[in-house]
């Protein structure tokens, strides 16, 4: 079932009282940094990823740099985040291509950041919400999608399709603190093996407690 429109107001209240203000995880310093961390972060751990950028920056401290560097010196530099031959060549092209077409600044629209590579919906929402303040979707990795679909927010299983339902259902100026607020409850009291239920405030309104 999907959540009944008179207990929405109340799952957001509960959320917000968790996590009143939402910070993204990954150490950055400007909107590239941002970009870079979130392009390492994918299934990778925010910690890990934390552990390497300090030293990625300190060799590679601008687009500019980044851009002419070698793939196998990047390579060497993020090892530890796994898939690292692909995600070398995102850091290094999409650094290029700033540079080239963007004048050394990353892009502030969803259809400009998507021409980067690496660069999916989901991490075109973070910069454009969490740095920029100018979200146009909701950011939906694995635990905002198994939270979705815990508390009724969506059916759908497609990211695409439950971005798209959850813009529909809450308010603008909300998407950039729910996506981040969801993916912290995930991490905290809601994993997908041993949910926490038990001291979890959205409990009443889980259908996993069989209350839906």
């Amino acid at each position: 079932m999907l959540i009944k429109k008179a207990d929405l107001p109340l799952v957001l209240a509960e959320l917000k009282k968790l996590y009143p203000k939402v910070i993204i995880p990954l150490q950055h310093k400007n909107a590239w940094q941002l970009l870079m961390a979130v392009i390492l972060s994918a299934q990778c751990t925010d910690a890990r990823v934390n552990q390497i950028t300090p030293h990625l920056f300190k060799k590679y401290p601008t687009p500019q740099k980044l851009a002419a560097a070698e793939v196998a010196d990047v390579e060497k530099m993020i090892h530890s985040a796994g898939f690292y031959h692909s995600k070398a060549l995102s850091l290094i092209e999409s650094s290029r291509r700033i540079c080239e077409v963007y004048g050394g600044q990353v892009p502030q629209s969803m259809r400009e950041l998507l021409t980067l590579r690496g660069v999916a919906r989901k991490t075109a929402n973070v910069i454009l919400g969490d740095y920029f303040g100018t979200p146009e979707g909701v950011v939906v990795d694995t635990h905002v999608k198994r939270l979705s679909f815990r508390l009724g927010f969506t059916r759908q299983t497609d990211p695409v399709k439950i971005e798209q339902d959850l813009m529909k259902l809450i308010p603008h100026g909300q998407w950039q603190w729910i996506g981040i607020a969801l993916i912290l409850h995930g991490r905290s009291l809601c994993p997908a093996r041993k949910p926490l239920c038990e001291k979890c405030p959205l409990s009443p309104w889980c259908p996993k407690n069989g209350v839906k």
